[in-house]
Formats: structure tokens, sequence, C-alpha cells
């Protein structure tokens, strides 16, 4: 009787042990035997089904999808804080992560060194998993025998009122695109020469600015301008579609900026938030996304569609994201300061 009693002292404190461990399914950071998954993301549609329905089907995982803007999102993990319903945030720029590190746990994906040079994980919380550059959409119909490769060509003034652009206060393209012609043009992000041609363009825009980024590329597909200051993603959606459309890479070079995943801090289902991350990273996801949608994939290996233009086919330039994200309320500041007086 004694000897019975002592066992099950020892198996009930074991089994108190491995629950303060988080060895149960208790909610308090550790997926434990739970087979779900919480992803906020803003990305498409189809970039979800190239990589949800594989990921569950290989894991076992069901995974419950949370779709808004990223600047949503990111609030709503912030007020949830004290007890995240997310597990994952999947999508969205180096500053959205930087500027809200004490949301992410440090997690670093095994696949992280098979990573394009430059594309890694060098935060230790933002896993980067495709990349986007800025880009020139061009409506062929409209633009007829007006050669159109590169930022000094949107000075014509055969295309005054005729280029689309968003707004760069209120659109994280737009904005790409004011740094990249900053960088492009005048090497760095404070240069008379770069702030001068975006003067010049600014006069050549005629006043006309796009409600949002989604209307500068629609607004050219549709014929309404002759080309459009947009991202690689919509644009090759257009050409591979079959629109009258072509996309064309800044001769002066064009910078390209990677989207991030994290693991949100305090989650219930780390572990699976973990596999879901080591497989966006894997070889076989990042093929699922070079090959089925119109996103650049980061895995040194990844195959990418024909719809795709190869890498070494593209001038790149080098962002300093790290100097943006700090500095984005001055860059801002003065374009807008620019473009009310240009404006008036």
């Amino acid at each position: 009787m004694k000897k019975w009693l002592s066992t099950s002292i020892i198996l009930t404190m074991l089994v108190a042990m491995l629950a303060a461990c988080g060895g149960g399914n208790s909610g308090n950071g550790s997926s434990g035997g739970s087979n779900k998954l919480v992803i906020y993301t803003p990305n498409s549609e189809a970039m979800l089904n190239a990589l949800i329905p594989t990921f569950e089907k290989q894991t076992g995982i069901t995974v419950e999808l949370v779709s808004a803007g990223s600047g949503e999102l990111i609030k709503r993990i912030q007020s949830e804080k004290a007890n995240p319903y997310a597990d994952v945030m999947f999508g969205g720029a180096f500053a959205l992560f930087s500027d809200n590190a004490d949301l992410f746990e440090n997690y670093v994906s095994a696949n992280d060194k098979d990573l394009l040079e430059g594309h890694r994980n060098s935060t230790g919380f933002m896993t980067p998993y495709v990349s986007d550059g800025s880009v020139m959409l061009v409506n062929t119909n409209l633009a007829g025998d007006l050669e159109i490769n590169g930022y000094e060509d949107l000075l014509n003034p055969a295309l005054k009122g005729k280029i689309a652009m968003a707004d760069p206060a209120n659109s994280s393209s737009a904005f790409a695109q004011l740094t990249n012609m900053l960088k492009a043009i005048g090497g760095d992000y404070t240069s008379d020469a770069g702030w001068d041609y975006v003067a010049k363009l600014l006069e050549n825009l005629d006043g006309k600015i796009a409600g949002s980024s989604s209307k500068a590329h629609k607004s050219v597909a549709d014929g309404e301008y002759v080309v459009a200051l947009t991202y690689e993603d919509p644009a090759v959606s257009y050409v591979k579609d079959g629109a009258p459309v072509k996309v064309v890479y800044p001769k002066e070079g064009a910078v390209f900026l990677d989207a991030g995943a994290g693991v949100v801090k305090g989650s219930k289902n780390q572990e699976n938030a973990k596999k879901f991350l080591d497989f966006l990273t894997s070889k076989e996801g990042q093929d699922a996304l070079g090959q089925q949608t119109t996103n650049r994939p980061l895995h040194s290996e990844a195959a990418i569609g024909d719809f795709m233009t190869p890498i070494d086919q593209i001038k790149v330039i080098q962002e300093d994201v790290a100097y943006v994200a700090e500095n984005k309320a001055s860059i801002v500041e003065r374009y807008t300061d620019l473009f009310t007086k240009i404006a008036k």
C-alpha cells in the first residue's frame, strides 16, 4: 500500500512538472498536442491558396486565417498582447516588424541559410519569404513609340498628366517608389539630385494622384493612363492575364523589399507557428510561390514561372531599410511639402 502511494505521488508530481513546463496544451506559449494554427495575413488569395492547403495536408494542422490590412492586423496583435489570438503574422514590411519587435518571438528557421544573401532573417524575429520590386506598368496600346525604360523617361512632356502614382503618405508601395527613385537618381535619400527629380516628376503628374496603389496600376490596365509607378506582383499579374501592358524595371535600378512573417509572442501554438515558417522558407513552399503566384521567392534554388523576369536580368540596387524605416516620417513630410508647393 505504501509503495503504491509513493508511486502515485511521484506520477502526480511528474504530471504537474510537465504542465508547468508547457508539456500540456495549456495555452501558455506551447502548441503541445494542438493541431491548430491562427494566421493573421494581408496576403492575396492566390498566395494563400498556393501554400495553406499543402501545409495543412503535410502537417495535419488546421489553419484559421484572419485577413485584413497589415496595419489593422498589427493593431489587433497589440490590443491582444496580454492574451494573443494569432500565432503568426504572415505579411508585412521590415518597418512594420521593426517598429513592433516586442510583439514577436525570436525564431530563425533552419532554412534561413538557403535564402538569398541579403534576404535572410537579420532581426531574429522577422522571416523574409518573398521580395517585391518597384516597377513601372506601361499600357502598350497607349504608349505607342514613347520610350519608357526608366525614371528619367517619365519627365517626357508627352506624358504630362498620363502617369498614375499613389500618395507616398498613404501607400506603402508609393513610398517604396519614392525612396527607390531617391536612391536611384540621387544615391541617397537627402541629395538635391534625388529631390530635384521628384519635383520634376510631380510637375509632370499635373496634380493627379491616384486614390490608392491598386487604383494606380488598374488605371493603366484599363487604359486610363499610359504608365503607373507600382510594384511587381500586381504588374506581372496583368501581363500573365493577357492585358495590353508590359512591366518595366527602371534602368537606373530597382529596389526589392522583403515581406516578412513572425511568430507572435506568447501565442498558444508556437511550435505549429514555427512549422509554418519552416514550410514557408522550404524549397517546396518557395517553389509554390515562384510558380503559382506572381511573387518573387527568396530560396536560392526556387523555381520561378516563365512570366517572371529572372533577377539577373534586372539592375537591382539596395535600400538602406533601417535608415528608411527610422526616417520615414521626415521623408514623407519633405515629399508632402514639395507636392503642396508644386500643386499650388
